[in-house]
């Protein structure tokens, strides 16, 4: 039941459900677990009416990660209908610290796969789901510090109005505030980030189906969409994730060529930046901004403009590797060393005190930044045999988003509740 944005939240005990949780999942179904025979165990209890609602959630999240994503959606919106609040517990026998985070009902890549970000630690992770028609509970479960984790997806956007209703109540510290994940939005972060010294972000232009035909038959320029638009560009179905629909259109007929592939009617276009390296190569970056402060999380070498991290096939050149684990080791006193300036003032702007940032460098050695998204997967899965170098950077994180949650959790001791 949702309550007025005056009521005073009050907290109490948890009736929580436990869960496997996402990190334990995942991890499984990357290291090659058939999870088909706990899939079918957790049907069978359904069927039989004694599954537990945090079962119901760990099989929405099975079905997804076997490759169902709508059913495993249409389970988990069944549960959450009845329960919402799940815990992952704690690696340590009494939990340190208690956190709360704000999750929106959205498949698994829609909120900040916090589980990984905790994995070892001995912090106690409570998830509390704010679902449409239900809103927040009056009375919230004891814990120490809040996090929102719901991204700033289209689908999540009722959840965070309902937490930045109650915001300003808080009854403790409240990280990653609602109102400001919306920052993320692909075609607002470049406004927001334009005119950072030493920080290159293309503009992200909406444009309809109708002006992009146009553009192919003439009858506009590249201009009357956006100044700054002009060929190459890149164009992308609006609302796409993980590369999808994602090109490079050098002329009219490659858009031409583009919309005939296509059954979108709105996309994101923006000017392209040749961030080639003068070996040729390109090289992106992924850094976690925890507190303010950068952490490398990986970076890809690839021929080609189009990468993340899967498609540069790190696991198979021992150059790159050898590359990567010079980039994370010399990471504070170079690259960081090199963008911190841009780096602080994107961190003021953004305002999270957690969130991700995909970049690289351009020709004039500036930041290029791709996109920032607060719910990228930060993991310590990758094999130590073949990276590493990998597993002492993750826990560097970890151990970083852990301080965080302290920090923030000992300033807000003297809260009401």
């Amino acid at each position: 039941m949702q309550h007025p944005a005056s009521t005073q939240l009050r907290m109490t005990a948890a009736n929580y459900a436990d869960r496997i949780g996402f990190a334990q999942l995942t991890r499984q179904a990357f290291e090659g677990v058939d999870l088909h025979p706990l899939r079918d165990q957790l049907v069978a209890r359904i069927a039989a009416g004694t599954a537990l609602a945090g079962e119901g959630l760990d099989l929405s999240l099975i079905t997804q990660l076997l490759g169902d994503k709508n059913q495993g959606l249409a389970i988990q919106s069944e549960v959450l209908a009845f329960h919402q609040l799940f815990r992952t517990p704690s690696a340590a026998p009494k939990p340190g610290l208690r956190v709360l985070a704000l999750a929106a009902d959205i498949d698994m890549g829609g909120n900040t796969p916090i589980d990984f970000l905790l994995e070892g630690s001995d912090i106690e992770l409570l998830t509390l789901y704010v679902v449409e028609g239900v809103g927040l509970p009056k009375d919230l479960p004891e814990h120490d510090v809040a996090i929102v984790i719901a991204s700033d997806s289209e689908e999540c956007r009722e959840a965070l109005a309902s937490i930045e209703k109650v915001a300003p109540h808080w009854p403790r510290p409240l990280l990653n505030r609602p109102d400001r994940i919306g920052n993320l939005d692909r075609d607002k972060l470049h406004r927001l980030l334009a005119g950072v010294p030493g920080l290159d972000i293309p503009a992200t232009i909406h444009a309809t189906r109708a002006q992009l035909s146009a553009l192919s038959e003439g009858q506009i320029a590249c201009r009357d969409i956006a100044g700054e638009l002009r060929f190459p560009m890149i164009a992308r179905p609006r609302g796409s994730h993980a590369g999808v629909g994602l090109v490079k259109l050098g002329d009219a007929a490659a858009i031409t060529a583009y919309l005939a592939e296509r059954d979108e009617q709105d996309f994101f276009v923006a000017r392209f930046v040749d961030y080639a390296s003068p070996d040729g190569l390109y090289r992106k970056y992924r850094l976690a901004m925890v507190d303010g402060k950068p952490y490398a999380c990986h970076m890809a070498i690839a021929d080609r403009w189009d990468i993340w991290y899967l498609n540069a096939y790190m696991a198979f050149s021992e150059e790159k590797r050898a590359e990567e684990a010079i980039f994370m080791r010399d990471f504070d006193h170079a690259f960081a060393a090199r963008h911190g300036s841009a780096l602080d003032e994107m961190s003021r702007r953004v305002g999270l005190d957690y969130f991700i940032v995909d970049c690289a460098e351009n020709q004039d050695n500036e930041l290029l930044v791709f996109e920032a998204d607060n719910t990228a997967v930060v993991h310590n899965m990758d094999s130590p045999d073949v990276f590493p170098y990998k597993p002492p950077q993750m826990r560097k994180i970890f151990a970083a988003f852990s301080a965080m949650l302290s920090r923030h959790a000992g300033a807000g001791e003297g809260s009401a509740t």
